[in-house]
């Protein structure tokens, strides 16, 4: 592990504990710092304190769903500029005609996600958009990490 990984932080935003503590297992394996959260409130809260180098997000969020909080960290002054990786259950075209959805009238148009990931996720294809965005030495993978 590479000491400039270790000190990469990575935001990962999930309602599901299982998929919480794979991910934070398989960054923290590559020497990144995962930090999780629960839910839309809570990933603010830590996305403000810990500015992330990126977050891992998924859209399906209970009560709070993924797509506010993507706009909501789009159109944070501090925020805005951290790479987002979107994942979640729903294909990437359903994905993209909600994205497009204005919420009201007042809405501003919101940049693209760094990448829209469908689970079940595909390890080798998140690391390697993880080390894209944070620009981070190579993670080896073993065999039963796939």
């Amino acid at each position: 592990m590479a000491p400039e990984a270790q000190s990469k932080k990575i935001l990962i935003v999930d309602d599901e504990l299982d998929m919480r503590i794979f991910l934070c297992n398989l960054l923290g394996n590559c020497g990144y710092e995962a930090i999780e959260a629960n839910g839309k409130a809570e990933g603010m809260q830590k996305a403000e304190k810990e500015r992330p180098a990126l977050i891992i997000l998924d859209i399906m969020l209970p009560r709070e769903d993924g797509i506010k909080m993507y706009r909501a960290l789009k159109e944070h002054a501090d925020l805005k500029h951290v790479p987002i990786i979107m994942v979640s259950a729903i294909d990437q075209k359903m994905f993209a005609f909600c994205h497009k959805l204005p919420v009201s009238s007042r809405d501003k148009a919101v940049p693209e996600p760094g990448a829209y990931l469908e689970k079940p996720l595909q390890t080798e294809e998140l690391i390697r958009l993880v080390r894209k965005f944070v620009d981070a030495d190579e993670c080896t993978m073993t065999g039963d990490e796939k």
